[in-house]
């Protein structure tokens, strides 16, 4: 099996301004910090990240907008970073943050929908309220639903607990939310983990992300502290 190890600046040298890039996390709970470093460092601008959230400040997704690299934010739950309300209300239109707020199950759906290859799904969710606007309403049994279509990025930056060298990946509890699914929507996966085993480590009946989906490991998380 291919060694995908590499060190954090190689692993994001492909992605560039206006990048469309996934992050794992719930609320900086299982976002790859040393990859989001990276990126800093590189100031890549003009992003569009999906993440559950707008981790908190000096955390996760948040670090990328306070740096201003993000021009549009998917997400579920941003009201931990006072950032983003701040950025969407703004007179300053080059600081200005586009923000689609998605409910959370949908959001994970979508992105489900946008690994598993479907065109789409139906859900009550949003029927009637300004989440349906300029979406398409359908009926069956006299029930509306929302056709809400798949969610798709060109990278995806994902946490491991522990991965092997081909990017079979373990995530130690909440560490996994938005991650397994993260990584199978996306064209190319970079993992960010706390420990790098060899390639046969790791049982495979506990693998969660199997190494197929992996482009690159990194190596060097810290644990997860609160």
């Amino acid at each position: 099996m291919k060694n995908k190890t590499k060190t954090v600046y190689e692993a994001v040298e492909n992605i560039k301004d206006g990048a469309v890039i996934m992050v794992g996390g719930f609320m900086a709970t299982g976002t790859p910090e040393i990859i989001i470093d990276a990126l800093v460092k590189k100031n890549i601008k003009n992003l569009t990240v999906i993440c559950n959230d707008a981790g908190v400040p000096g955390r996760g997704v948040g670090k990328l907008l306070s740096n201003g690299q993000i021009n549009t934010l998917i997400a579920s739950h941003v009201g931990l970073n006072p950032e983003v309300a701040q950025r969407m209300n703004t007179d300053v239109e080059e600081d200005k943050l586009n923000c689609i707020l998605i409910p959370q199950g949908t959001l994970a759906e979508r992105i489900r929908a946008g690994g598993s290859g479907l065109g789409g799904f139906l859900t009550p969710t949003g029927v009637g309220t300004i989440v349906s606007e300029d979406k398409q309403v359908i009926t069956i049994k006299g029930r509306d639903y929302l056709l809400e279509e798949p969610l798709r990025a060109d990278f995806a930056l994902i946490r491991g607990s522990v991965t092997d060298r081909f990017g079979n990946t373990i995530y130690n509890c909440s560490t996994r939310n938005f991650n397994p699914l993260m990584a199978m929507a996306a064209d190319a996966v970079i993992v960010g983990t706390e420990k790098i085993v060899e390639i046969g480590e790791l049982d495979p009946n506990f693998v969660m992300t199997s190494g197929i989906f992996i482009d690159v490991v990194v190596g060097g998380e810290k644990p997860w502290q609160i």
